[in-house]
């Protein structure tokens, strides 16, 4: 074998090697995990602007989202948000005084306690928003921002079907400061 022909070789290893590489990459992103970039200050205090996070995209094809999770959804076909998941399928969600109520329960929400003396959320009844609905319908969610008083949702939106999550999130990455793993109800 020549050195043409060793070096020729080598050229397609290379090749072999990046094409795989970014065959797998694609798959990853495609199918499991994406970056996501928090734009806006619809959940403060959690998340901030900027905040850089992990999808996991795979998460919900073996199972459900469970309340308090936080998800990536597409809200129309050039954005995606992101926001926490309030209600399940069959719940009747209202908020009043300040206070969530899923099925006429009241629901300690952890995760906003930095605002207790704060108007958070204009009461509502789920019969009330887009769509009339009594109860969450199956395959959807009803999702909230934590900042509630700035934040575009369930309030406005109306259900997110679940076609329309892309998956959920508690790795945040960036800033290196804030690196966290978030567990449910943070």
């Amino acid at each position: 074998m020549g050195k043409q022909d060793k070096k020729k070789n080598e050229w397609l290893d290379w090749l072999k090697a990046l094409l795989i590489a970014f065959g797998l990459a694609f798959i990853v992103r495609t199918f499991l995990f994406a970056p996501i970039v928090v734009d806006g200050p619809s959940m403060l205090p959690t998340l901030h602007d900027r905040d850089q996070m992990i999808v996991n995209k795979f998460s919900y094809r073996f199972g459900e989202p469970e309340r308090f999770e936080i998800v990536v959804f597409h809200a129309s076909d050039k954005k995606d948000f992101i926001k926490r998941v309030i209600g399940l399928p069959g719940e009747h969600i209202a908020v009043r005084d300040n206070v969530l109520y899923v099925n006429d329960e009241p629901i300690e929400e952890p995760f906003l306690t930095g605002y207790s003396n704060e108007i958070l959320t204009n009461d509502f009844e789920l019969e009330e928003l887009p769509g009339e609905f009594n109860t969450v319908p199956e395959d959807h969610v009803f999702v909230l921002g934590d900042n509630r008083g700035n934040s575009t949702d369930s309030r406005i939106l109306g259900m997110i079907s679940m076609d329309q999550v892309v998956g959920k999130t508690s790795l945040r990455y960036w800033p290196f400061d804030r690196i966290d793993i978030m567990k449910l109800g943070e």
